[in-house]
């Protein structure tokens, strides 16, 4: 990519080669001749000083090297280590996001970034808006982070696709939060048709996307082409060497084998999972594993061990300040409670996430709709437990709004049968049919949706 100066001037055009040339012989105190010998000649150096010629990598090799300078800093100005110097502070500010808060980490992204953008280091300024985008991801402003993913995809608009995969998966995971369930799996299962039909069968991009479609798909019902995408990530692990991304993996699989009812697999495959995070020092993703143990319990019927493994999750969120995740754990916790019988800490626990003047941002339509809907599931459960059928059937039908909007087939069918019994019992069984009729109507089939067909598979 080419880079050009604030004024507008390529750093790398002849013209400024040629002054930087002339600038730093005359720093030396050489001669052209002295600079030229052996292999070119003086009035080819004053050719390439007065910019009339773009002097080749090896004429550029030559003459950094009799100037004693780093062959880059020669064709680019810039110092030798700064690139260098960069992408070591990236790291370190990859490692202030996986444990300390977003905001901590935040500051540091921008600061690189400033500093990239001085030197025009493209690849160095998409790293930093990646780590901007994650932060912004991690605190809850989600059209915030879709900015810096969707920057840091332009930046890199003329590199190969694995290079823009992580940007592409930011901004479908942005689009899975706010409850867009079929655009982001549009977004991954093109990138993976553009990776396999190119040739670039990279296995780090490939294992990104596999795993991050596991998500949307599961939440949209397509529990075939979530399997599927678990069993090409299985096979691309062995090729990885990043164990967050193998991690990353072993959390997805987990979720396949839930909905299969492998609950000992599932919990296998997140232990494997949290030991690497542990050993990684990242903690949101270590909290992500005892969320998921939480909702495996859960679905064991140990809501004991549920109840405190999402506790945990949401001290840990919370003390990472990972605003919109920790609002997420109390929903599936307030789930819990109900189911143990604490019908009021539970209703207490979900109030606030649905009220749009409260501290934090509420659980809404464009952030965090399943899990608002299934808030407000919740509360109408409570409701119709306490006897109050006009207030379960308010919640029930946000609920449904909500859900509607978010493809998620599977919750809103059990939302649609949970009204379609509340309107039944009090009488009303023409609007009893109509709910159950939306709840068939938005049910696909076993491993189905109104996807698209299912991204070729790469060549193992």
């Amino acid at each position: 990519m080419a880079h050009t100066s604030p004024q507008g001037v390529r750093a790398d055009s002849p013209a400024t080669i040629g002054r930087r040339v002339l600038r730093l012989r005359t720093e030396r105190g050489l001669t052209q001749r002295e600079l030229a010998e052996p292999a070119y000649t003086p009035a080819y150096v004053s050719t390439l000083e007065s910019g009339k010629v773009r002097p080749s990598e090896a004429a550029l090799r030559h003459i950094a090297a009799r100037l004693g300078v780093d062959y880059e800093e020669l064709a680019t100005g810039r110092p030798a280590r700064l690139a260098a110097d960069l992408r070591l502070r990236l790291t370190d500010a990859r490692r202030a996001l996986a444990t300390g808060t977003p905001g901590e980490a935040a500051a540091l992204f921008q600061e690189l970034h400033g500093l990239a953008v001085e030197q025009e280091l493209a690849a160095e300024q998409a790293a930093a808006l990646l780590g901007l985008g994650d932060c912004l991801l991690e605190s809850g402003d989600l059209d915030g982070a879709r900015e810096r993913f969707a920057a840091a995809e332009r930046l890199l608009a003329d590199e190969p696709l694995p290079a823009r995969v992580p940007a592409i998966r930011g901004r479908a995971t942005v689009h899975l939060l706010t409850g867009e369930l079929r655009y982001a799996c549009y977004l991954l299962e093109t990138a993976l048709d553009e990776l396999n039909a190119s040739g670039l069968h990279d296995p780090e991009a490939l294992l990104l996307l596999y795993t991050a479609a596991i998500a949307p798909y599961m939440d949209m019902g397509a529990h075939a082409r979530a399997a599927h995408a678990a069993e090409l990530a299985l096979a691309l692990a062995p090729g990885v060497g990043d164990p967050a991304l193998v991690a990353a993996m072993h959390r997805g699989v987990a979720r396949t084998l839930i909905a299969t009812g492998r609950i000992a697999e599932a919990d296998a495959s997140l232990a494997k999972a949290q030991e690497l995070y542990r050993q990684l020092q990242i903690r949101t993703e270590l909290a992500h594993c005892h969320w998921m143990r939480g909702y495996v319990h859960a679905q064991d019927g140990d809501l004991e061990r549920a109840e405190h493994e999402l506790r945990t999750a949401r001290e840990m969120l919370a003390s990472k300040r990972a605003a919109l995740f920790t609002e997420q754990v109390e929903v599936e916790l307030a789930d819990v409670l109900r189911r143990r019988g604490r019908a009021g800490e539970a209703r207490e626990l979900l109030r606030p996430l649905l009220d749009p003047g409260g501290e934090r941002g509420a659980l809404r339509a464009g952030r965090g709709a399943v899990h608002a809907g299934g808030a407000h599931r919740l509360l109408g459960l409570i409701a119709e437990e306490d006897g109050d059928a006009a207030g379960a059937e308010e919640h029930y039908r946000a609920a449904l709004a909500l859900l509607q909007d978010s493809s998620a087939a599977g919750d809103l069918a059990d939302l649609c049968r949970l009204l379609g019994d509340l309107l039944r019992r009090t009488g009303r069984v023409e609007d009893a049919l109509d709910a159950y009729r939306t709840g068939l109507g938005h049910r696909a089939a076993p491993g189905t949706t109104t996807l698209g067909p299912a991204p070729a598979a790469p060549p193992m």
